[in-house]
């Protein structure tokens, strides 16, 4: 017995440095990175590769490098012209500081979802419906600059923040419905006013040329004959122009004025 007893005490201090020794040794991929402490404070940034550190008196914490995608839940909130919406975004955030994502701020991942759900909320608050359902673009940048701002002294940069819905309720929607249809009813007849407008003043301008150049008046009466002549009609009316008529109506005006009273004179009649 005391042979094998003497056998069991190496093979077991064997067997406890190769647990010790291969405790010492961590392979950190190319997106990692392992903040190290020294008896709890702060060593040094290791990584990536094989990394040999003492155990027990040092530990290694790693961090992802890559973009974290996180939904951001959908959020309750009232635009600055009182109307009630849920909004739900997608964050796209990565580490470039370990150091401080490990030591500023406890579960970086967590902090980071919760600051950009305040984020979004406050700032949607202060835009009206129509610019959050038009200018998604710029609400985006906005959202992105405050959190980016914020997040920095945790190591974290904010690369992308995307609003992907807006719900509204179903009165909202029916009375977003009706403005459009109206806006669109207004845009006809404003329309439909210019087009009069425009043609009234086209025909204005017409008169005034005919007017001031009667060769151009000429033109236009044969013009016109001769597109009453090309069509098969049974009835033709040609209308006269006034400076043929007038000579006549004038000599009958004269003959239906009354003759006035010479001193008993008769006048004779013409």
């Amino acid at each position: 017995m005391l042979p094998l007893a003497g056998l069991v005490t190496p093979i077991a201090v064997i067997f406890v440095l190769l647990i010790l020794v291969s405790a010492s040794f961590r392979v950190l991929r190319q997106y990692e990175r392992g903040v190290m402490f020294t008896l709890g404070r702060f060593s040094s940034v290791r990584g990536p590769g094989l990394i040999m550190f003492v155990p027990f008196i040092q530990q290694i914490v790693s961090v992802d490098l890559r973009t974290v995608v996180m939904e951001i839940p959908k959020q309750d909130l009232i635009t600055r012209d009182n109307v009630s919406v849920k909004v739900d975004a997608v964050l796209y955030f990565h580490v470039a500081d370990p150091e401080k994502a490990i030591i500023q701020v406890e579960q970086y991942v967590a902090a980071t979802n919760m600051l950009a759900q305040t984020t979004l909320r406050s700032v949607l608050g202060q835009h009206e419906l129509d610019e959050l359902l038009a200018n998604r673009t710029a609400l985006n940048t906005d959202v992105q600059d405050i959190l980016d701002s914020r997040t920095k002294e945790w190591g974290i940069i904010v690369t992308a923040v995307e609003i992907r819905d807006v719900q509204l309720t179903d009165n909202m929607v029916k009375a977003i419905a009706k403005q459009a249809e109206a806006e669109r009813d207004r845009r006809a007849k404003v329309i439909h006013a210019e087009a009069e407008f425009q043609a009234a003043q086209t025909l204005v301008n017409a008169a005034t040329i005919l007017a001031s150049i009667p060769a151009a008046m000429q033109l236009r009466y044969l013009q016109t004959l001769t597109e009453i002549g090309g069509e098969h009609n049974t009835t033709v009316v040609f209308p006269m122009p006034l400076d043929i008529v007038k000579p006549f109506l004038d000599i009958l005006d004269r003959k239906a004025a009354p003759v006035p009273a010479t001193n008993g004179l008769k006048v004779p009649a013409l």
